[in-house]
């Protein structure tokens, strides 16, 4: 079962260590690990995309609960939240090859940001599945390198995490 963290906690030095070393210590996987600044700079949100069953993943969440720094933990359900990562790929293309993959990059809502002669980098933005999707059909093509940011996310609606008034 695969689940989505979304994680406030205070920006100080170390935070990510902290949270990264606990699923290193417990032997849990981090399939992608995302984090920056939020409207207030005093915060940062990290976004942690893992796998387990519904025992570790409730266990995850309830040991990241109780570091330090860490102000809010919930999960992004993909029902009740909207989620992206963005991929960029380079790709070997030579101008005979570049009309299909124009068209490919075209139905995935895809945009070309580097051309020279013979490479192209595409960037894809989305849900992980239409990314690993727009791989599946670039089979044909040589991948030679491909870069992508991790899941992020915020809960739909009114819904809205606060941090406490006394983090100043």
């Amino acid at each position: 079962m695969r689940q989505v963290f979304s994680i406030l906690v205070e920006n100080t030095s170390g935070v990510t260590s902290h949270i990264s070393g606990l699923f290193s210590r417990r032997g849990y996987n981090i399939d992608s690990f995302s984090a920056n600044i939020t409207s207030d700079p005093k915060i940062t949100r990290i976004t942690i995309t893992t796998s387990g069953d519904e025992m570790i993943l409730e266990q995850i969440e309830k040991q990241i609960a109780k570091l330090e720094d860490v102000i809010d933990v919930y999960v992004l359900p993909p029902e009740s939240s909207v989620t992206r990562e963005l991929m960029l790929v380079k790709i070997a293309a030579t101008a005979e090859m570049r009309t299909g993959v124009l068209s490919l990059i075209d139905i995935f809502k895809g945009k070309v940001v580097d051309v020279t002669h013979d490479t192209m980098v595409i960037e894809v933005t989305g849900h992980t599945e239409k990314l690993e999707s727009f791989l599946d059909m670039l089979s044909d093509y040589e991948i030679l390198e491909l870069a992508r940011t991790g899941v992020t996310g915020l809960r739909r609606g009114g819904a809205v995490s606060t941090p406490p008034a006394d983090l100043d």
